[in-house]
């Protein structure tokens, strides 16, 4: 009988019949589903969830719903939001199994409003004529549209149904508002390594699991964790995969060694009596009286890398993981972590962003967060810009890496930034008088009778070409929205402002 689990056809005997007796001692002694090793480790109680501890504790709302409580006590209906594989579906299958519940599933990919209306005739029946509490278990809500979801609001606010949703989505955009109020929001956390390392460990020992058909190296291990990205489903099939290949190669070796043995007797000649012969087929493996080979298979990090050699990039071109990793890259250019940025588009890069989107943040740096301090910055970020329009990807990488290093390590100042939103605050507050008389525009018929230009000095004509003369509204004189940092270029460029603010309007102290 073949290993179910894994799919891979055991080696055939010598007389091509049925499974070597390598392959059968090799076999897990217990015989399993074809469901995948993620549906067979599935939890079956919250204790055996792991991570989600902030969720699990005694007396919370996800308690209450496993355990089926009723009356002043019982649960209200909740919302799980969270990133993939870090238990949504896993707790709703462990709330199922509560004490005198109906447990319905559907799927916001394939289900609508008439399914949803089923549902609720369905549990308002049970409620009534039989007493008992309906658990419905949607997934995707986020897929719902506003009249999908308000389809749901009668249920959920007079108690047919236990409403548990799950979304990868921020429930703030994707849920709307009469049914996020009736219901508790729980977010769950991504997986941490060791919770990630104790399912690895479990789903190797377990019988519903391998049943110790395999053993994990150390290096595998640790690879199962970097590609799994905190995602247990991830982790869990990246494991099936790796012992499938172990398995496979193992059964291989396997073959060869009895092809080679069979070569080895039909070279050795075939003289003798029938008693020799008789004892010569005793050797074989597997013959009776003989130990058979039951070592078990040791999943190696080749093994565990021929499998699955890209880790999970978790990131959302449009949710909160694009908003998430874009804000943490411009933060740590302008915190001057250089190598965090660094990290941050390589995410970027590697789950498809857009490059173009990637260059018009970096201008935006360039001009926010570095402005005067370094001139250059932002003729760097303009460089790259049009350096990934040329050349695109993959080598659009590169001038995008050359600008990120550029700013993250360049002097930073805001003081541009500042400046002109300060202006622009005055000009909605209406602090915008009329603009002096020597100021305008003196060149239609007319304009001197005005006395527009009247008494205006050509900065040219003057001692350093800077005129002391009145530029601003009246309102507005010697207010200052430019201040000059003391970092990178802006040091020295704080004194000749200093400078010439004093020149223009006419303070001639030193």
């Amino acid at each position: 009988m073949s290993d179910a689990l894994f799919d891979v056809p055991d080696p055939l005997s010598e007389d091509g019949s049925g499974p070597s007796a390598h392959a059968r001692d090799r076999a897990p002694s217990r015989a399993r589903s074809r469901a995948p090793l993620a549906v067979r480790m599935r939890p079956r109680t919250l204790d055996e969830v792991v991570g989600q501890k902030h969720l699990l504790r005694t007396g919370s709302p996800l308690r209450g719903l496993a355990a089926g409580r009723s009356g002043l006590t019982a649960a209200s209906s909740v919302i799980l939001w969270g990133p993939p594989g870090t238990g949504k579906t896993t707790i709703a299958h462990v709330i199922a199994r509560g004490h005198d519940t109906t447990f319905v599933e559907l799927s916001a990919v394939t289900a609508g409003v008439k399914d949803v209306r089923r549902v609720m005739d369905e549990a308002l029946t049970a409620r009534d004529l039989h007493g008992r509490t309906t658990v419905l278990f949607l997934d995707e809500i986020h897929r719902f549209t506003k009249a999908q979801q308000d389809a749901l609001l009668p249920g959920v606010e007079n108690g047919w149904v236990v409403l548990v949703a799950a979304t990868t989505e921020n429930p703030s955009f994707s849920v709307i508002a009469p049914l996020l109020s009736r219901s508790l929001l729980l977010t769950l956390q991504p997986l941490e390594r060791a919770d990630i390392a104790e399912l690895l460990d479990r789903a190797v020992s377990d019988p519903r699991g391998l049943d110790g058909a395999v053993v994990l190296s150390p290096e595998a291990r640790d690879h199962l964790l970097d590609v799994s990205g905190g995602d247990a489903r991830k982790a869990l099939t990246s494991l099936e995969a790796a012992a499938a290949v172990a398995l496979s190669h193992a059964a291989a070796s396997d073959d060869d060694a009895h092809g080679a043995a069979r070569s080895g007797a039909e070279g050795s000649g075939t003289e003798g009596s029938g008693a020799d012969a008789s004892d010569d087929g005793a050797a074989e493996p597997g013959a009776a009286g003989e130990t058979p080979d039951a070592s078990v298979v040791t999943v190696t990090l080749e093994h565990a890398q021929e499998a699955v050699n890209r880790a999970a990039v978790r990131y959302d071109k449009q949710g909160d993981q694009h908003y998430d990793v874009v804000s943490a890259f411009i933060k740590s250019i302008r915190g001057s972590d250089v190598d965090a940025a660094m990290h941050y588009l390589a995410r970027m890069i590697e789950a498809g962003e857009d490059p173009r989107f990637i260059a018009r943040r970096l201008i935006i740096s360039a001009s926010e967060d570095i402005g005067l301090a370094d001139p250059t910055a932002l003729q760097t970020a303009v460089a790259a810009a049009q350096a990934v329009q040329l050349i695109g990807m993959p080598e659009g990488r590169i001038p995008l890496a050359e600008a990120v290093a550029h700013l993250a390590t360049a002097p930073k100042s805001n003081a541009a930034y500042l400046a002109i939103d300060e202006a622009i605050a005055d000009v909605r507050a209406g602090r915008a008088g009329p603009v002096p008389p020597h100021l305008r525009d003196s060149h239609y018929p007319g304009a001197n009778e005005l006395g527009h230009g009247a008494g205006y000095v050509y900065a040219h004509d003057t001692p350093n070409a800077v005129a002391n003369q009145q530029y601003p509204p009246d309102e507005l004189v010697g207010k200052d929205y430019y201040r000059p940092t003391g970092y990178g270029h802006e040091r020295d460029l704080a004194q000749r402002v200093g400078r010439l603010r004093d020149i223009v309007r006419g303070d001639t102290r030193p």
